[in-house]
């Protein structure tokens, strides 16, 4: 805002700090509405979604300007335009015209002109707040899917459907909860703002460093030692949450930090905590609520199914566990020297700051909604941080942190609105289901070509749904053709909820990653790209349990161990093969050997090809250390030389 106007800087100021305090008052009412609500109980969800993107929206408008470095008097007159625009589009959807709105009979009472307009000012509002915010990768991503909607029945071929009208679409999207008010943003509007809340209040409060100075004292020496203490805290929360992205922001707000802290960068800090939390609802004990229905689906007791589900859970992270591990490796990043190590003598005299982490485990175990759960942590900060004067928190910095907690909840909340769009196309068009069926069909019965395209179609089906709604989709209109060919029941249905789970970091629609992103400060779709590719192994891991159901600890107990010993060779070779590291730095043709020798080891109904692959991995191993231990000769012969 510094070049608003060369001629009359003093006005320039004042026009500023005008702007810096609406989003003051506005974030602050927005923190202490969903504080409110927390406490009295969630509205309806229609109008609990648009009330919430209603303080969220139009404030994007002056948080991001449209010129951020060269403002001027015309830009700061159309982010104040969209700021109004955007309040009275969203204030007649949610106050002035709700009761009319909710209580008229869907897509037979028509719309009228103005509902027409507002509508469509609404997608135009929350295309540009994302554009402004994270770039146009997602904002294209939406216009293809509305114009999908709208012509993609003059395609010819199976993706063809029968056509929506304009005004349909623009119904479908902006006054039902299918569309930009579905369940992205009910995820935001209720327990996602709470725990980016709780994560800021845990950061400005003071309480957040007793994570840090825990982190560091059990595992600040190692290589990336906090990061790999992050990856175990996401996956513990993960499993009892049974919401990744509810985890993501919860144990996020200190561990995404805390990665970033020792050197990791914000889209790699983001996607471990995206990629862990996310794996946390295929591990025992809970799993999440879909590992309940997979029981009912499969005839088993609960207990058989986490059983069975433990030791892919485990490869899972193990894997994660060693991605952190290279990249520590490739980026130089090493322990802390023992005198920056805090003293457990020190750490331990603050170990009541741990209560408001206890406390939400809690309340998650004893059946509190993610919502409740994360405001009772809000509360436990702000006692816990009153007990010593140093972490005692007064008004001023109360209404302060309100204030900036409810501005670091405006990307997410776009974000899932935009995400809205998207997930309303697929539903009115029905290409998701359309998309599973044809897929499905073009395997003609081979189990080879089958797998992979029931796992697209478990992604497609999964994104932006919760895991539940994906798992029973794909279980209905894939898994029994899995069986059909010969996959046993409990590995079909597993099959099938793995890649339900990581949809929720699978681009375009990545609410998990999105969430981790607001909290890294870094861009949406990258942080969502590194999740991706942290957790390729659990895109691979499935195939190995279909094929090899010893890793379900079903079979002879000699074939187990030898399923268990190769696939965890294997995967923590496929970590170094994704990072491109492995004792050192690898060059193409070692990273394109340790991938291939990772699929070797993990290759179906086959000894030879895995004993080969160990030979490769074996050769790689020796030839670095051959290299790490010349590189550390001659660098002693330099400095004695010198």
């Amino acid at each position: 805002m510094s070049d608003l106007s060369s001629n009359s800087p003093n006005q320039s100021w004042d026009i500023s700090k005008i702007i810096k305090s609406i989003i003051f008052i506005i974030a602050v009412s927005a923190s202490l509405f969903h504080i409110y609500l927390g406490l009295t109980g969630v509205l309806e969800s229609f109008k609990m979604r648009s009330l919430h993107l209603a303080f969220l929206l139009p404030v994007s408008f002056l948080i991001y300007p449209l010129m951020k470095d060269k403002s001027n008097i015309i830009t700061l007159l159309i982010d104040i335009s969209m700021f109004v625009i955007s309040s009275l589009t969203i204030l007649y959807l949610s106050v002035f015209e709700y009761e009319r709105i909710v209580n008229r009979i869907a897509y037979v009472e028509g719309l009228t002109t103005l509902d027409f307009l507002v509508g469509v000012i609404l997608i135009l509002s929350i295309l540009e707040a994302t554009r402004r915010i994270i770039g146009w990768s997602m904002v294209i991503i939406a216009l293809a899917a509305i114009l999908y909607a709208l012509y993609g029945n003059l395609m010819i071929g199976p993706f063809a459907h029968t056509g929506v009208s304009f005004e349909r679409l623009i119904e479908q999207l902006a006054f039902t909860t299918e569309g930009i008010f579905g369940i992205p943003l009910a995820a935001s509007a209720t327990f996602i703002f709470l725990f980016v809340l709780f994560g800021v209040f845990l950061e400005k409060s003071g309480v957040g460093q007793f994570f840090i100075d825990f982190s560091y004292a059990i595992a600040g020496r190692s290589r990336g030692g906090p990061a790999k203490t992050s990856v175990v805290a996401s996956s513990l929360m993960g499993s009892i949450s049974g919401s990744s992205t509810a985890n993501v922001t919860s144990t996020g707000a200190y561990t995404i930090p805390l990665m970033k802290n020792v050197g990791y960068k914000p889209a790699f800090a983001g996607g471990i905590e995206a990629a862990a939390s996310t794996g946390g609802q295929i591990l025992p004990p809970v799993m999440g609520a879909a590992a309940f229905l997979l029981a009912e689906f499969v005839g088993l007791s609960y207990t058989a199914v986490i059983t069975a589900a433990l030791i892919p859970a485990l490869l899972y992270f193990i894997s994660i566990g060693f991605v952190v591990h290279f990249q520590a490796v490739k980026m130089g990043i090493v322990g802390l020297p023992k005198e920056k190590i805090p003293k457990w003598k020190y750490v331990l005299k603050n170990a009541h700051l741990s209560i408001p982490l206890v406390i939400i485990i809690i309340a998650l175990f004893l059946g509190y909604t993610p919502y409740l759960a994360a405001l009772i942590a809000l509360a436990s900060v702000v006692l816990v941080g009153a007990i010593k004067k140093s972490t005692r928190m007064s008004f001023r910095k109360l209404v302060i942190t309100l204030s900036q907690g409810a501005q670091a909840t405006v990307m997410i909340a776009v974000t899932c609105a935009a995400a809205g769009i998207i997930i309303g196309v697929a539903s009115q068009t029905g290409i998701g289901i359309t998309f599973a069926s044809n897929v499905i069909g073009l395997a003609q019965g081979h189990l080879l070509l089958i797998l992979p395209l029931v796992m697209i179609a478990s992604i497609i089906l999964g994104m932006g749904v919760p895991t539940s709604a994906a798992y029973i989709m794909v279980a209905a209109i894939a898994v029994p053709a899995l069986v059909d060919l010969g996959v046993s029941v409990l590995a079909a249905h597993l099959f099938a909820l793995y890649f339900g789970v990581f949809s929720g970091i699978t681009p375009p629609v990545a609410i998990s990653s999105y969430a981790a992103a607001g909290i890294a400060k870094a861009k949406p779709m990258s942080t969502s790209l590194v999740a991706f590719k942290i957790a390729i192994p659990a895109f691979i891991i499935p195939y190995i349990f279909v094929f090899h159901n010893e890793l379900l600890l079903q079979g002879d107990w000699l074939d187990i161990i030898y399923a268990i010993i190769t696939a965890l060779i294997g995967v923590i070779i496929l970590a170094a093969a994704i990072v491109g590291c492995y004792l050192k730095e690898t060059n193409l043709l070692e990273r394109l050997l340790l991938l291939a020798a990772a699929l070797g080891m993990i290759s179906f109904n086959s000894v030879i090809i895995p004993i080969i692959s160990f030979v490769i991995i074996l050769a790689i191993t020796v030839m670095q250390i051959v290299v790490i231990k010349k590189k550390k000769i001659n660098y002693e012969i330099e400095h004695k030389v010198n």
